[in-house]
């Protein structure tokens, strides 16, 4: 499979409509292509710091481990830089510097440098914003202007989604995900009467 096709498909989170055997395929792919990633190439350190700290938040390590544990913030940049056009680019950046200016504005700082109250106010108002932006655009025949987060929060969510869900610990220990689940005896003779007490 080429390189292109599998960014799209996590991209689209396609990946996860994948019969098991090429959803694996994929997602190695995939991680492969992560493990050779140096640095951030579409974010700047900050925006990447940006990125990370609001996946987290999205999917927070508990028991199972979270969206920083998994790489969410290096499969971000990957989509941006291989896959995304430079419309998505640039609305996710300007997205990105939205979070800071609200952030700015409520709190006096940045958002990675906010309390976790704080930056939870902040992704609660976002949620907030991409419902009724969904709400809006299903009410209406075409979308107006949009504004600088239209469609940033709902698309970070989907790629710190896609990034969990397609790693090796959200796969299986969270989406309980088995190649092969169980045996498979195809010529396994039935039991007889005598062993089970009941009749086939």
């Amino acid at each position: 499979m080429e390189r292109r096709e599998v960014l799209r498909m996590l991209a689209t989170g396609a990946v996860l409509q994948l019969a098991p055997h090429k959803m694996l395929v994929v997602m190695r792919e995939a991680r492969a292509f992560l493990a050779n990633e140096s640095a951030p190439r579409t974010l700047n350190a900050h925006q990447y710091a940006t990125v990370k700290e609001m996946a987290e938040m999205i999917l927070p390590a508990t028991e199972t481990p979270g969206a920083s544990d998994v790489g969410a913030g290096e499969f971000i940049d990957l989509i941006l830089t291989e896959w995304s056009d430079e419309g998505e680019r640039t609305r996710f950046v300007a997205g990105l510097d939205d979070v800071d200016t609200r952030s700015k504005r409520l709190f006096g700082k940045d958002f990675v440098d906010c309390s976790t109250v704080q930056q939870a106010e902040i992704l609660v108002a976002l949620g907030e914003k991409m419902a009724e932006d969904t709400e809006r655009l299903r009410n209406q025949a075409f979308a107006n202007a949009e504004s600088p987060d239209a469609g940033f929060y709902s698309m970070l969510r989907r790629l710190t989604l896609t990034a969990y869900y397609t790693s090796e610990a959200g796969a299986t220990q969270e989406l309980h995900f088995e190649i092969i689940p169980g045996d498979f005896k195809g010529c396994e003779p039935l039991p007889t009467v005598k062993e089970t007490g009941k009749r086939p």
